[in-house]
């Protein structure tokens, strides 16, 4: 595979999940989003940890939709994510995930 076929293969999985996300992000409430996965779930809790002077997140969620091309399957029943770094959770409006009428 020579590396305009990857970059190709790369560009049309990133297209296919940006479809994919179109489809589900109306049936989500939150956006979650870590330094390494952005996720949609209806449902969240979040937990700050402090050990021996070092803060870390606990974020935990379920029935949750994930972005990443290289996930065979992106909803998941569980998740639990540990972090040293930002979490950002921002509530979806529904008014902004309608597309104009024409």
């Amino acid at each position: 595979m020579s590396a305009e076929d990857l970059e190709k293969y790369e560009t049309e999985m990133e297209l296919k999940l940006y479809r994919e996300y179109r489809d589900v992000v109306g049936l989500f409430k939150y956006v979650i989003e870590t330094e390494r996965r952005f996720y949609l779930t209806n449902d969240y809790e979040m937990q700050v940890h402090s050990v021996h002077g070092e803060v870390f997140f606990e974020v935990s969620m379920a029935d949750a939709w994930v972005w990443d091309m290289y996930r065979p399957a992106r909803f998941v029943k569980q998740v639990r994510v540990l972090t040293f770094k930002d979490v950002n959770i921002e509530e979806l409006n529904k008014s902004d995930l309608e597309l104009p009428s024409s």
